[in-house]
């Protein structure tokens, strides 16, 4: 272990002169400079000089950055001075009574070499400091307003003051909490509250706001957003809570507020005990690993150590670049990359026969609403039988868990993708209790960022300038984020014990104009004005609101409070052999009027696009 950095050897010197600067004020002070020691003052200072270097050595002065020195690196100083006064006292009194001196003179010297100590280290800060603000000019600096004076606040404002040649210039902050107006922090005053933005953005001429609050709900980024709007403010947000928890915040993270921000909602909690009782060390596999929703899976559950991953899939290129990902964020893990139709029974027997996986993740599925009312034949092949042919190879080879990834477009359906994951869920619970296999499936609503969703459609609309479309003003939408869906996706998947349907606590819905007037604010532009929004209608098979549940099914609260579970039991369940087989020849006939037909036997609930509303 390096106890002395290369080249931080004029610093021991410089330390060797402050101590003995130390020594003798202390003896000057307490003898009015007629300091009795000349016979073994030399004696003493050595003795000293040397207990104190090696401590300072030992604790880590010598490591560190000078002009970077915080609270850390003082508290180091305080703690080897502080023993190496106790050393001394301790050796004059027991050991070599030649070394002994007066106490008050042992108490003067331990605070002056703090004092000369740290404040050297101090002095060279601040030099440095005032060093590089004097190379930048406050006018080239764009002046910055943080709110929140908390531990993110304070930690932006020493990164702008440690780092004036990013261009920041932190002018003060703002924080709701009523004690804490007309305080400082680094100097900086802590100005008012959030309603006074408007006024202190003017009066301070604050040209960008950093929002520093990343405990803080979606509502309240959505009002900072909205004021900063209309104050014609430009707006910044620092890493959530995982960020600063793991490095801090650094200059280079802050960054323009996206739709995640305004749709945050409190941090999942994972009980990782759970999770990592069923997936670590054992042969996981993932069918649709490079959509949306598998890609997440694949690189949640690489974090705990899986035996083996396998990834299933048809899309080649999607499968690469996952595959890809996880070798290089992961390059120890074992994976196989195996391109697969779900549907192909043969095909899907011969992976699970080899590679025989403990846990399986059912991700694959055609999820393009209006796409699928025009194929119904490929959406009921792949969601219907693509399931069926997965779930029973889990059940023939005896795997201990299978998760089915369904939505909440299969509570009383208007789509065939809504009515298909329906089907397949029936399918899923068919075979509960026909072995030791767990199976359960867990519904939920949209996906920020998921390459079906409205978000990559809106933000090319509004690169082009516009318009946005939306289908219809009132229609409504569940929404959350992808890694927040597989958190609770893999939690639930913990805590099943076979024939559960699990819903996912998706928080309130938001109206798809409302997402699209936010999207269209984050890009800088004024809805309405400089992008229009326009009304194109429904399409094929959609609802103007999704539901989690159907009318008899009611909800019941599990140990997790984001996941609940679906009570009343799937009816029909005993028809099912008997109709699957007319749905699959249907399909394979590709009459799109027989596969809607040969739906609703299974699924009376199910209504034709024609018809939703």
């Amino acid at each position: 272990m390096i106890l002395v950095g290369r080249n931080r050897w004029w610093m021991v010197l410089l330390d060797a002169m402050l101590v003995n600067v130390a020594l003798w004020g202390a003896l000057a002070l307490r003898f009015d400079f007629a300091i009795p020691y000349k016979s073994n003052y030399w004696t003493i200072a050595l003795y000293i000089t040397v207990i104190r270097l090696l401590l300072l050595t030992i604790f880590g002065a010598y490591r560190g950055v000078w002009r970077y020195i915080g609270i850390n690196d003082l508290t180091a100083i305080l703690k080897s001075v502080s023993l190496g006064s106790l050393v001394v006292t301790a050796t004059s009194m027991f050991i070599a009574r030649d070394l002994s001196y007066p106490r008050s003179v042992i108490i003067i010297e331990w605070l002056g070499d703090i004092i000369l100590i740290g404040g050297l280290r101090f002095a060279l800060r601040s030099y440095y400091l005032h060093y590089k603000n004097a190379k930048t000019s406050t006018s080239e600096q764009k002046r910055i307003l943080i709110v929140g004076a908390g531990d993110a606040g304070e930690m932006v404002a020493r990164q702008m003051m440690a780092h004036p040649e990013y261009g920041y210039l932190p002018i003060g902050f703002i924080d709701d909490d009523p004690k804490k107006k007309g305080r400082e922090i680094h100097r900086l005053p802590i100005l008012g509250r959030r309603a006074d933005i408007d006024r202190l953005a003017e009066e301070r001429r604050v040209e960008e706001i950093i929002i520093a609050i990343p405990s803080a709900p979606g509502w309240v980024i959505r009002e900072l957003v909205e004021q900063c709007h209309s104050a014609r403010l430009k707006f910044k947000i620092v890493p959530g809570i995982k960020e600063i928890i793991e490095g801090g915040v650094s200059i280079n993270q802050i960054r323009d507020i996206e739709l995640d921000d305004l749709l945050r909602r409190p941090p999942v909690n994972i009980a990782l005990d759970e999770i990592a009782g069923y997936l670590t060390d054992r042969t996981v596999a993932v069918t649709g690993a490079g959509g949306s929703i598998g890609s997440e899976l694949c690189r949640q559950i690489v974090s705990l150590k899986p035996k083996l991953l396998i990834l299933l899939g048809k899309g080649e290129n999607s499968l690469y670049e996952i595959a890809a990902e996880l070798s290089r964020s992961h390059p120890g893990q074992r994976t196989e990359t195996l391109i697969c139709d779900v549907a192909d029974i043969r095909r899907v027997d011969r992976v699970f026969s080899k590679y025989k996986p403990q846990v399986v993740f059912h991700a694959a599925a055609h999820k393009h609403v209006p796409m699928m009312e025009h194929n119904p034949g490929e959406a009921v092949k792949n969601n219907i039988f693509g399931t069926k042919s997965v779930a029973e190879a889990a059940l023939k080879y005896r795997a201990e868990r299978f998760v089915l990834i369904s939505t909440d477009k299969a509570v009383n359906p208007s789509s065939v993708m809504g009515a298909t994951k329906r089907i397949s869920e029936k399918v899923v619970m068919a075979l509960v209790g026909r072995s030791r296999t767990k199976f359960m499936a867990v519904r939920f609503g949209n996906v920020l960022g998921s390459r079906g969703s409205v978000v990559p459609l809106f933000k090319k609309q509004i690169a082009a300038g516009g318009p946005v479309t939306v289908t219809h003003p009132d229609m409504e939408r569940y929404f959350m984020t992808i890694p927040e869906a597989v958190q609770l996706v893999i939690q639930a998947g913990a805590m099943g014990k076979g024939g559960e349907v699990f819903v996912l606590d998706m928080g309130k819905p938001v109206k798809i104009v409302d997402l699209a007037r936010d999207m269209i604010k984050l890009s800088g532009f004024e809805p309405d004005a400089e992008i229009k929004i326009e009304f194109t209608g429904l399409r094929p098979g959609e609802k103007l609101y999704e539901e989690l549940l159907t009318a008899e099914e009611g909800v019941g609260a599990t140990r997790h409070a984001q996941i609940f579970m679906v009570k009343g039991k799937h009816v029909r369940l005993k028809e099912l052999p008997r109709l699957l087989p007319s749905l699959q020849r249907a399909a394979i006939s590709g009459e799109p009027d027989a596969v809607v037909r040969s739906i609703r036997k299974i699924v009376p609930s199910f209504r034709d696009g024609e018809n939703a509303g």
